[in-house]
């Protein structure tokens, strides 16, 4: 506890006391060089964003840089794509490298050096046995593992067996490297691992120069000390890893400089399932719309949902980061994205489910321009303009015929605001065959304007709308959780394709939006439709057939319906 109480009266977190003590020390010259290192086989998710916002963050916190190096050891999962995907994001966030993009391929010379090196010391050896034998022969946590048959091969025969492997010789599978460590260990990681396989498949770097390739935990701790990094932050499932990240940096390092590995808490969210492997197969099987479908945890998707850099920043912040693996709640991220959404989002009028009412006092033909205000938390903001006439759309859920006590909305012989306009008082019903109401009608106060004698009077209601000649039509997508289970990866037995929540995604077609947010929605702007949650436009969207994705319903109904 003490720790935690210095760490608090100082405002840093551990990961920042520690940088903050090397530095004071005068470890590695007095320099700090954090790098993010993802790995070019998917899209970067906001679990990615909380280590995006350490890394890139400790380093402009300690005046130190960050370098961005793409992890591509295993070609055949990589591709350019991810790789721009990658680069795009982080920038997105608010961050940047500079000059100091790297990627591990280009180390393979060094590291290829370094594995003949360690052969010729005896301390690396081919072994030519399957995986299944290999793994059988590690034993268990509680078990020391058997020695491999070729673990004593002569140096000579171990050098000319991995240039073979280099040269495309063998199958892949066939034969590995393993470092000579200790069968015996404790530490599982320490019983031999695998430095090198063989990989015949053609990297989007190096072509088909290198046909074997190294292992994450042999490339990782040499690429950063090629570089130069000084604190290497990771997740704590590498905790256990970082002993043979020591191990294989010592063969480089001296007492001037020596990479540290350091681990925090990952982020995991209810809701959603944070695994590459599995929103790969979202993606794959077509479950989903692709990589930044807005349902995704991607950060690409949550850039197309609406979301904003500031809000995921914000939302980092408060989950903070610490040594115990914590389940967040989604509803805490949704919290942070309403915070930043209501502060800079334009208020505009948008009726999803329409039904007219004809003000039949007002008269026909005429129009007239009310003033709407863009953003009541920020004066600055301005207002715009928008018609108002005789026919106008209001929502069908704002009109009741038989309504319940607390009905505060349109009613027969009841009397509403409409906002920014007058007061109307439904004095009428027009349905169809089927009884259905197909237009309200009403009559207007004309002294209730703003800024008129009436504009004071008070009524309870005050509904959102749009004037039926100028209203522009356009399609809703409202999102919602991609998982109708609080803990996806917690449930063992079920597939978790059978968690999916059936009403992620519904697609309202032929909803009636004013010509201002026609005339000035773009990609990456934020809107609140009034009354109803937060929009932005999707990238789908052509002139006449307007999109707009639902970042975000006005308020949480999600906690509610946990309560009942």
């Amino acid at each position: 506890m003490a720790e935690n109480t210095e760490e608090e009266k100082s405002g840093l977190n551990f990961v920042e006391q520690i940088v903050s003590d090397d530095l004071a020390a005068g470890k590695n010259g007095g320099r700090l060089n954090t790098r993010f290192p993802p790995e070019p086989n998917g899209y970067l998710h906001i679990g990615h964003a909380k280590a995006i916002c350490m890394d890139f963050g400790i380093a402009e916190k300690f005046g130190g840089t960050c370098n961005l190096r793409f992890d591509d050891t295993n070609p055949s999962k990589e591709d350019v794509e991810y790789v721009d995907s990658i680069r795009e994001d982080i920038h997105w966030l608010g961050f940047d490298w500079g000059d100091r993009e790297y990627y591990a391929s280009d180390y393979f010379p060094q590291l290829f050096d370094l594995a003949v090196r360690l052969i010729k010391e005896g301390k690396a050896y081919v072994d030519h046995q399957t995986s299944e034998q290999i793994a059988e022969q590690k034993g268990t946590p509680t078990q020391p593992g058997v020695n491999s048959p070729y673990r004593d091969r002569p140096v000579e025969e171990n050098l000319d067996l991995f240039m073979r492997m280099n040269a495309g010789e063998f199958d892949e599978g066939t034969y590995v490297l393993r470092a000579k460590i200790d069968m015996a260990s404790p530490n599982m990681h320490f019983r031999d691992p695998i430095m090198y396989r063989i990989i015949k498949y053609p990297h989007h770097r190096t072509g088909t120069t290198w046909k074997v390739y190294p292992m994450y935990d042999f490339a990782h701790g040499q690429s950063d000390y090629f570089e130069g990094v000084t604190h290497s932050i990771c997740t704590l499932e590498f905790v256990p890893h970082r002993p043979l990240y020591e191990y294989f940096v010592k063969e480089l390092a001296d007492e001037s400089y020596c990479p540290r590995q350091i681990e925090f808490n990952r982020l995991n969210l209810t809701y959603t399932v944070m695994s590459k492997r599995k929103l790969l197969q979202l993606v794959k099987e077509g479950l989903v719309a692709g990589w930044d479908d807005p349902r995704m945890p991607t950060i690409s998707g949550m850039r197309r949902r609406g979301f904003t850099p500031k809000s995921i920043r914000n939302f980092v912040d408060m989950i903070g980061y610490t040594k115990v693996e914590a389940l967040n709640s989604i509803s805490l991220l949704e919290y942070a994205v309403r915070e930043d959404l209501n502060k800079i989002s334009t208020r505009v009028m948008a009726v999803m489910n329409p039904v007219k009412v004809v003000i039949t006092n007002y008269p026909e033909g005429k129009e007239e321009i009310v003033e709407m205000e863009n953003n009541p938390e920020d004066p600055e903001a301005g207002t715009h303009k928008m018609p108002f006439s005789r026919e106008i759309y209001i929502e069908r859920d704002d009109f009741m015929e038989n309504p319940p006590k607390k009905f505060f909305r349109l009613a027969p012989g009841g009397e509403v605001r409409l906002k920014g306009a007058y007061i109307i008082k439904c004095e009428d019903v027009k349905k169809d065959e089927d009884g259905n109401i197909v237009e309200i009608h009403c009559t207007y106060d004309p002294d209730t304007l703003s800024g008129m004698p009436g504009s004071m009077r008070k009524v309870k209601g005050t509904l959102h709308w749009v004037s039926a000649a100028h209203a522009k039509d356009a399609t809703a997508r409202l999102y919602d959780r991609l998982f109708s289970v609080e803990n996806p990866a917690e449930e063992k037995d079920r597939d978790f394709r059978d968690m999916l929540n059936p009403d992620s995604l519904k697609v309202v077609e032929g909803i009636k939006v004013e010509p201002f947010l026609a005339e000035t929605a773009a990609v990456d702007a934020h809107f609140q439709f009034q009354r109803i949650g937060y929009f932005t436009l999707d990238s789908d969207s052509k002139d006449g057939n307007l999109i707009f994705n639902r970042t975000m319903q006005l308020k949480d109904t999600w906690e509610k319906i946990q309560k009942k």
